[in-house]
């Protein structure tokens, strides 16, 4: 306990105790509001006749009919046989396992330095029994090509001429390590 000397004491105010009607004002409205909560809370309670009616009713009415549940076929396993193909979880392609590749230790032909779509086949030419097809290359220079040559980036191989155009099968990368083969051709351009 703390003590006080007694000149502090006789310095500090009386305090006076508050008027009753200030302190009564305050229970004055807790009064009130729970006098109107519950005058709301008995109103809302005398309605209850026609939710008897409606709930009479709705017990009345003959109930819906519920639709029987779908019949459950039985599961069958499925055996996977083919154990000596390709597992469906590793990704496909020849992945590195196809014959076909590129020689890497032939000669590059001329032509093979320009792509594919910047030849231009200008015609064909027989000449001594041999029949040539004839390229225009980006360098300006008109080319004769005869079955077996290469030409285009994608280690074309011509493998027909005809007067309309000349067939090659590329040999391209298929993304997964392997290659595949694919048509090209050359139309004439007059």
């Amino acid at each position: 306990m703390i003590s006080v000397p007694s000149e502090q004491s006789q310095r500090l105010p009386q305090r006076r105790p508050l008027p009753r009607w200030c302190w009564s004002l305050g229970q004055r409205r807790n009064r009130a509001a729970g006098a109107l909560a519950l005058a709301l809370l008995l109103a809302g309670c005398t309605g209850s006749a026609d939710l008897d009616h409606f709930i009479q009713q709705v017990k009345a009415s003959p109930g819906g009919r519920v639709e029987p549940l779908p019949e459950v076929k039985p599961y069958q396993a499925f055996t996977y046989a083919d154990q000596g193909l390709r597992s469906p979880f590793v990704p496909g392609g020849s992945g590195g396992n196809s014959s076909v590749r590129p020689d890497l230790h032939r000669p590059r032909e001329y032509l093979e330095q320009f792509a594919l779509d910047t030849l231009k086949m200008v015609g064909t030419l027989d000449l001594g029994g041999s029949h040539y097809g004839l390229v225009l290359a980006r360098d300006g220079r008109v080319h004769r090509v005869v079955v077996g040559e290469h030409m285009g980036q994608n280690d074309g191989t011509v493998t027909q001429i005809q007067p309309s155009k000349i067939a090659l099968t590329e040999i391209i990368p298929d993304g997964l390590g392997g290659y595949i083969e694919r048509p090209a051709a050359l139309a004439l351009t007059h």
